[in-house]
């Protein structure tokens, strides 16, 4: 069952390239080669572990695509990674990153689809957090005009997923409900807008209370995570619900699946309460699989519950399913042309911000998703000097 529990960290687990440690021993470039600048994790740990520098630019290989990096996605996954709580995880140095939005800018062999500056996004198997990224023709799709950098960043590892859960897990159909757990996050906010494109559909929210204002209209019904959820929804519905989306695991777990009605689907996709602290916590994640029940199997036979595992980045990179991730692509590139969903951005950051960033997303602090804007210049520090040549000035300007 300690396995289990690791196992099923948010989208994680296997999708390890084996030439990532490899591709990031050397941080330093040398000699002539071109350079570009690179989020490097230096080793598992606290966010001291992370810096900005510049390493050799990589060239496409055969049937890859080489992309100029405008935007990339922050995801609660990234945090997993950086302090090695992940099963399996590269060696470090590496470049963290699943995701980023960009410009084609060459090409390698037997590629047909793109051309040299095409707006494309892309799933990576690490190293997104940089300047230029290479990744196979399979992982990257054309963005639709009106998409900005930053919404394509923010688009696909989220929307997918939740539309994966929704509709090829769970078939949600028209008259169902869905409770989501971290309602306010990225992922959270995908369920919902998706769950509008279906009529008759109750979304049950549960989030931080201090999030409540800014989306409360995007769910039916709204909980305050650190309540008893459980009897607030059966206060609304007796049965409980049609499918639960548990991005948390430990206690959860069992809340979940008792929420189920007959025929009820609950779908893992992550472990953040095994994330307490900066550094990777074996209490925390010692508690987290100790308050996961045992499953029996019989029980789920009785009952007429289903439970399921969901990871898009296994799917991808291990278990070879591109072409059903790029026909769901296709249909929420639809959904999006249509306007009936639009990925919500909560904050964007300079690379040399990954730190600030991702102590936000610690914190659960985000509404929506957490861009890299590899573009964008970091924000000056306030310091006390700062602040007295900035009085100083002010004082000039009245006299």
């Amino acid at each position: 069952m300690a396995k289990e529990g690791a196992d099923m960290t948010e989208e994680t687990e296997y999708m390890i390239d084996k030439n990532v440690g490899k591709e990031t021993e050397n941080v330093e470039s040398s000699g002539d080669a071109k350079e570009m600048r690179a989020v490097i994790l230096a080793g598992f740990g606290g966010l001291n572990k992370l810096r900005v520098t510049k390493k050799a630019m990589p060239e496409p290989q055969d049937g890859e695509v080489k992309i100029r990096v405008k935007a990339c996605g922050l995801n609660f996954l990234d945090l997993m990674v950086r302090q090695g709580t992940i099963d399996n995880p590269p060696k470090p140095p590496l470049v963290p990153g699943f995701e980023c939005s960009g410009i084609v800018e060459s090409v390698g062999e037997n590629i047909k689809g793109f051309e040299i500056g095409d707006r494309v996004m892309a799933f990576v198997n690490y190293n997104a957090w940089a300047e230029v990224v290479c990744t196979p023709v399979d992982f990257v799709y054309k963005m639709p005009d009106e998409m900005t950098f930053a919404e394509a960043a923010a688009f696909s590892l989220n929307f997918v997923a939740a539309y994966m859960m929704l509709f090829e897990v769970a078939n949600l159909r028209e008259g169902m409900s869905v409770l989501v757990h971290s309602a306010g996050g990225g992922v959270g906010q995908a369920v919902a807008q998706l769950c509008s494109t279906v009529p008759n559909v109750t979304v049950f929210g549960i989030s931080s209370c201090f999030k409540h204002a800014a989306i409360r209209d995007s769910v039916t019904h709204l909980f305050d995570r650190n309540v008893d959820y459980i009897q607030e929804v059966k206060k609304v519905s007796p049965q409980g619900v049609d499918i639960l989306l548990d991005c948390l695991c430990g206690e959860n777990t069992g809340k979940g699946l008792s929420l189920l009605k007959p025929l009820g689907t609950y779908i893992l996709y992550g472990a953040s309460n095994m994330v307490t602290g900066e550094t990777k916590s074996f209490f925390s994640f010692a508690k987290s699989w100790w308050q996961v029940e045992k499953v029996n199997p019989i029980k789920l036979y009785e009952e007429n519950k289903v439970i399921a595992g969901f990871s898009l980045l296994n799917l991808l990179f291990k278990q070879g399913r591109c072409s059903l991730v790029k026909s769901v692509m296709d249909k929420l590139l639809c959904l999006y042309n249509q306007k009936k969903i639009k990925p919500v951005v909560d904050s964007l950051w300079a690379l040399e911000e990954v730190k600030e960033a991702m102590q936000r997303i610690h914190d659960r602090g985000n509404i929506g998703k957490l861009i890299l804007d590899v573009e964008k210049s970091p924000t000056p520090l306030v310091t006390t000097t700062n602040l007295i040549l900035l009085f100083r000035n002010t004082v000039n300007i009245r006299r």
